[in-house]
């Protein structure tokens, strides 16, 4: 294989946990009206609290176990403990106080673990098999596989689950929710836990195949972020292939010396270019109205 194929096969993986966390934070918001900023920060405490637990000589399987636990527990203590008393407020007000949460779970990390090289090696590491072409170790398949069963799932979840309609009625209106008797509170705290399993998830895999390090992990939410701007917070099935295409391009940018100080900036690159792609139908329809 390649020096190609081996950053097509990067790229996957970083895009489908790009589209993974994407999908966290389209469920949430699409529940409670929430961009949370603070997605990155909770995965990234529980990888580096995954990476700790690894260093004391517990298992792997313990190490899983306690990053997950981190992300639904910060995820749902912030949804019932903060979130209702912004609830009334407005969306930017709601970003804002989840971006000073994410810094403070920052800052917190940042006193727990001097800033050192330090790496997540998961036991996959060691596997690697030839998927058309492409040889994929085993943490990347993980990787492509969790990103393509949990968007699947969670596309599937939120349309033939009733759970999944109070979501939906929530997104749509709140008031009109409330009124059919849609418990908000229970589903709203649902949300912000499933999202910081996803965010445990998300965070345990990018300190693995990206760099273990608190800040990388905590500001991976600005391309996540990207990707639902893509799919307007609203749309699961764009938010998913928006993540692929980040990935991607990111990875093969750093082919090209000149253009690799710009991968950073690829993320807004997509967004934008889909988002004119996305408004091409309004600008006829306006231009044929004058």
């Amino acid at each position: 294989m390649g020096v190609y194929g081996l950053i097509l096969a990067s790229g996957l993986a970083v895009g489908a946990l790009y589209a993974l966390g994407g999908v966290g934070l389209v469920l949430l918001n699409r529940a409670t009206g929430v961009l949370n900023f603070a997605y990155g920060a909770i995965g990234a405490l529980g990888a580096m609290s995954a990476w700790q637990v690894l260093q004391w000589g517990y298992p792997e399987a313990v190490a899983w176990l306690v990053c997950l636990a981190i992300g639904v527990l910060l995820s749902t203590g912030y949804g019932v403990l903060i979130a209702p008393g912004l609830s009334h407020r407005e969306p930017i007000v709601k970003a804002v106080a989840t971006l000073g949460f994410g810094i403070a779970i920052l800052g917190a990390m940042n006193l727990l673990w001097l800033v050192n090289p330090r790496r997540l090696a998961l036991a996959l590491d060691g596997v690697s098999v030839n998927m058309v072409g492409l040889r994929m170790t085993g943490t990347r398949i993980l990787a492509l596989a969790a990103g393509i069963a949990i968007t699947l799932g969670t596309s599937i979840f939120l349309v033939r689950t009733r759970l999944g309609l109070m979501m939906r009625t929530l997104a749509d209106d709140r008031q009109l929710a409330a009124i059919l008797g849609t418990p908000i509170r229970k589903v709203e705290t649902i949300a912000w836990g499933f999202s910081g399993l996803l965010a445990g998830i998300t965070g345990m895999l990018f300190g693995d195949l990206v760099r273990l390090d608190p800040a990388v992990l905590t500001f991976i939410v600005i391309p996540i972020v990207a990707t639902t701007v893509v799919g307007r917070l609203q749309s699961i099935k764009a938010t998913f292939f928006a993540g692929f295409a980040i990935g991607i391009i990111e990875s093969f940018l750093t082919l090209y010396k000149p253009l690799a100080p710009f991968r950073v900036a690829s993320p807004f690159i997509v967004a934008i270019l889909a988002l004119m792609w996305l408004q091409r139908g309004r600008r006829l329809t306006f231009a044929g109205q004058d």
